[in-house]
């Protein structure tokens, strides 16, 4: 019996196309007045690129439901924790579902596009402008949180509550190496250098 997530694959590549196409019209037509556009496209390209890399790095496959275990959610909360829910989102969704797609788990790419990104709109919209090691943290465990629980309803949705709770530890430890390397590393470079807040301005 084919596996009916696969059926999405072949429109992965249209609904990323459709993704970036949205979001530059976003931040060029919607947000010109209060958004610095050369810096914001170039911090996204920066950002997407590192999301992108830390997904393919190192892929652990979860045979259950078709997936992987992976270190991209350090770079994910590190987008929203520097740069806010715009660039967050954007990097944390298009990186995470590039690498999908690039890496053979183009079935996922849609998914992980919504989940990653609002994984990092969340952060951002938590963490941006604070500096303060405790709304890093919350917003970082709260991002995780939403990711775990995306990825438990659409595998719970495509394979049943049995496979869907083997992939919950995994998810878990991504969520955790998100929270401590992106949340940590977010936290310090803020502390370190504030200024990089003004590099993106909302």
């Amino acid at each position: 019996m084919e596996d009916p997530m696969l059926t999405v694959a072949p429109y992965a590549k249209w609904i990323l196309l459709l993704a970036v196409i949205i979001y530059f019209a976003y931040v060029f037509v919607l947000k010109k007045q209060e958004f610095k556009k050369a810096q914001v496209v170039a911090i996204s390209a920066i950002m997407t690129a590192l999301v992108a890399v830390a997904t393919i790095i190192i892929q652990i496959p979860t045979p259950p439901t078709r997936g992987y275990i992976n270190l991209g959610d350090t770079m994910v909360m590190l987008s929203g924790v520097l740069f806010g829910p715009l660039v967050g989102a954007f990097a944390g969704g298009f990186g995470s579902a590039l690498a999908d797609a690039i890496t053979g788990y183009a079935h996922w790419a849609p998914f992980t596009l919504i989940i990653k990104g609002i994984e990092g709109l969340v952060v951002g919209y938590i963490a941006y402008k604070r500096k303060d090691f405790t709304s890093i943290l919350l917003a970082t465990i709260f991002g995780g949180f939403l990711m775990v629980f995306g990825y438990f309803m659409v595998e719970y949705f495509f394979y049943g509550f049995g496979a869907a709770t083997v992939e919950v530890p995994g998810n878990m430890l991504q969520a955790v190496s998100g929270v401590i390397i992106g949340g940590g590393l977010g936290y310090i470079i803020k502390k370190r250098y504030p200024e990089i807040i003004s590099l993106v301005q909302s």
